[in-house]
């Protein structure tokens, strides 16, 4: 053992000789026994000592000048660190009974009386060392266990992380695998569909009624599937950042009705109370993202409320913000489910008739883009049956001035009353699409030259020098880009009139179309009256078509 670490004794006496020979006493057994002496000459000494050391026990003289031993007891007795160290009173008469319950009662363990008998000195000292050195022993024990205590204890809660993290990342892949399977669910309906009318166009017992039907299908099912492409890119670009909104200041009133007056003319309100208080409340927001959001909230009340339900749809304003409440008399939300219902993929219980059917990405995505407009959005229910409700909160705006009408333009076509059609060069490597674009433009009469790669485009474009290029932007050989930045060098066909086709659509994708040298841009699917309508002609099909 380090002698630093040896129990140490103190011996307090006024007496010089007596000191002396009671410290040499002790040195004879020190090594053997395994403990250090000190010495103190009275006691302001011997307190001094004591808040510098640790002692196994004090051997204390009671007759001194000044501070006799029973002050200087109940002195170290009183400080909380040294209230617990053995005290032998040494005395040089034989104490009464009086003498011994009083220093009995500042702290003595034991008595020695002069002349000091070498062996019992050295008997008495010998089992205070002995047990200070257990009381070390027991306190290093007890620090090591502490110690491995906090270790197990660290140890165990890095496991408990470890386990919630894992079965986080099992739910999380449980809720993908349900969520591509919902995919593919929802992308076979319209596709069956789809597959179902073409071939009945072309079976020979058609009539033009069933022909007309099947077409109205097949505009209707591509429809539904751009809105699922375009829902799963919008939360993607929601998620990454990647969404830039267009503000301006929006009427939520003016916006919520053009929605409802949507959901009205598709028949999707049939069948259910609407009751709608809807105050003029003004946003600084991107109306495109704020239509999205009413109409995702609307949606997933209708989707989820039986028919005969009630929907409450209200604006109103609370302080600095404007308020969107949809609440419904619908199937409710589980309390277990409710913390977690704008989390992406999470819809609820999954059953095999999909009877509400969506991919579960509605609500999640309402709450970014309510995040990007710097509000919030929460969520109540009673609990499964007792209807739900809906809350977006968005800051309140200043309502514009009243601007002037603005000036009724022509569309270009009008104005040119050209009975021939621009020639029209369409660069597409997809086979199917590129055929059934250039059927519909030369169905409308238009000449069109195709190619199906980049290099090849910019060739045809250059030896028949047509007035309208559509160009793909992934194309094999060189990128659209690169096509437009070729067309646009070339003196001959500079002047060309260069429309992108993508399915692309964020701004930074428009951005560098028209950087690239395109005067527009179309995401696909286009359909004919979009396309006619970049082409210069007014649309073809009436306001309510599909």
């Amino acid at each position: 053992m380090p002698t630093t670490d040896k129990p140490k004794i103190l011996v307090v006496n006024d007496d010089a000789a007596s000191l002396l020979a009671l410290t040499s006493l002790l040195d004879q057994w020190a090594v053997e026994t395994g403990y250090t002496v000190l010495a103190a000459r009275s006691g302001q000494e011997a307190l001094r000592q004591v808040l510098l050391h640790d002692f196994a026990v004090i051997i204390l003289d009671v007759n001194m000048p000044g501070m006799d031993g029973f002050e200087t007891a109940e002195a170290i007795h009183q400080r909380a660190r040294s209230a617990d160290i053995p005290i032998i009173f040494v005395t040089a008469f034989l104490a009464d009974e009086i003498d011994r319950l009083k220093a009995y009662q500042r702290g003595a363990a034991d008595f020695l009386f002069t002349p000091v008998i070498p062996q019992i000195l050295h008997a008495k000292v010998s089992v205070f060392v002995a047990l200070a050195n257990k009381n070390e022993q027991l306190r290093r024990q007890t620090e090591k266990l502490s110690q491995r205590t906090l270790e197990l204890t660290a140890t165990n809660e890095r496991l408990m992380s470890e386990i919630e993290e894992r079965q986080a990342a099992e739910r999380k892949s449980h809720a993908k695998d349900e969520f591509l399977a919902m995919l593919g669910h929802e992308l076979r309906n319209p596709l069956s569909a789809i597959s179902s009318a073409a071939a009945l166009i072309d079976m020979p017992g058609a009539h033009a009624e069933m022909g007309s039907r099947a077409r109205q299908i097949i505009q209707r099912q591509t429809q539904h599937l751009s809105r699922i492409v375009d829902d799963l890119l919008d939360l993607s670009r929601a998620m990454s950042g990647k969404i830039l909104l267009a503000r301006k200041p929006v009427d939520m009133a003016s916006l919520v009705g053009a929605c409802l007056d949507t959901f009205r003319a598709t028949g999707r309100t049939g069948g259910y109370r609407i009751n709608v208080d809807l105050a003029p409340n003004w946003v600084d927001g991107d109306p495109t993202r704020l239509e999205q959001i009413a109409t995702n909230l609307i949606d997933n009340a209708l989707k989820y409320t039986p028919t005969g339900g009630t929907i409450d749809i209200t604006i109103g304003a609370e302080a600095d913000e404007v308020l969107l409440s949809v609440r419904d008399s619908g199937v409710g939300i589980a309390s277990d489910l409710l913390p977690h219902v704008f989390d992406v993929f999470v819809q609820g219980s999954i059953s095999l008739d999909r009877a509400q059917g969506g991919l579960g990405i509605g609500l999640s995505l309402v709450r970014r883009l309510v995040e990007l407009h710097g509000g919030s959005v929460s969520a109540t229910s009673g609990g499964a049956g007792e209807g739900s409700a809906f809350t977006i909160r968005l800051p309140r705006a200043e309502a514009p001035q009243a601007a002037a009408a603005p000036q009724a333009v022509l569309p270009a076509a009008s104005a040119a009353g050209v009975p021939n059609k621009p020639a029209v060069l369409l660069i597409e490597d997809n086979e199917d699409g590129r055929e059934m674009m250039a059927t519909m433009l030369d169905v409308y009469g238009y000449p069109v030259l195709q190619s199906a790669d980049g290099l090849d485009g910019v060739a045809l474009a250059t030896a028949h020098l047509p007035n309208v290029a559509l160009v793909d932007i992934g194309l094999p050989g060189i990128d659209g880009y690169e096509v437009a930045r070729r067309l646009r060098a070339n003196p001959a066909t500079g002047a060309m009139r260069l429309i992108a086709l993508t399915g692309y659509g964020l701004a930074e994708d428009q951005r560098r179309v028209l950087e690239a040298g395109f005067d527009m841009h179309l995401v696909k699917p286009v359909d004919i009256a979009q396309l006619l309508g970049a082409l210069g002609e007014p649309s073809p099909l009436p306001a309510s078509a599909g």
